[in-house]
């Protein structure tokens, strides 16, 4: 068995809070093949949970000095694989639009495709500030659209459905910024 120790480290290394992204998207998807108030509620808090590490892993990378090959190259898949997965099932329920989503998650592909190209050629592929105010008005919006159904008479459904509309903004916006930032690297 682990002891208290060895478990608070486990959970507090960088690349087991990035799998544990990986983790939950199948659990996620999994509960919303059941969307009644448990399920969906369940879901919301393990997305929650899921998104804070996304914060976390980065956070005790830099601080205890753990970042790696594999941090760096699993952390952007763990997060648009628990987006992308999330906004899909929302789309197959019905609670938000398919085209959303299909924009949403191909500006994700094509910017990583743009990404790992740029990285290739050794250069820069941190995420801009705009690509982080993206991804937390993404995060935003799932939070409330997996709640849903009404609680203490809180529209959740409205709330989320706010978000999404900022988060598609954001999110062609970063993305065009991605390909104009880095235009120069395909007119040679």
């Amino acid at each position: 068995m682990f002891s208290g120790g060895q478990i608070k480290k486990i959970l507090s290394h960088p690349n087991s809070l990035t799998l544990f992204r990986i983790a939950a998207a199948p659990v996620i998807v999994v509960l919303l093949l059941f969307p009644n108030r448990i399920c969906t509620f369940a879901a919301a808090l393990i997305f929650s949970a899921a998104a804070i590490t996304d914060f976390l892993d980065g956070f005790f990378a830099r601080q205890k000095g753990l970042e790696s090959d594999f941090g760096k190259m699993m952390d952007p898949i763990a997060d648009k694989l628990l987006a992308s997965s999330s906004f899909i099932m929302l789309a197959s329920l019905g609670w938000v639009p398919a085209w959303i989503v299909c924009i949403i998650i191909g500006r994700e592909i094509a910017v990583t495709g743009l990404r790992n190209i740029i990285a290739q050629q050794g250069k820069d592929v941190s995420a801009s500030r705009l690509g982080k105010y993206k991804t937390g008005f993404q995060i935003a919006a799932i939070i409330p659209l997996l709640f849903h159904f009404e609680y203490f008479t809180i529209d959740f459904h409205a709330i989320g459905t706010v978000f999404l509309w900022a988060a598609l903004v954001l999110t062609v916006w970063s993305g065009v910024d991605y390909f104009i930032r880095f235009k120069n690297l395909f007119q040679t």
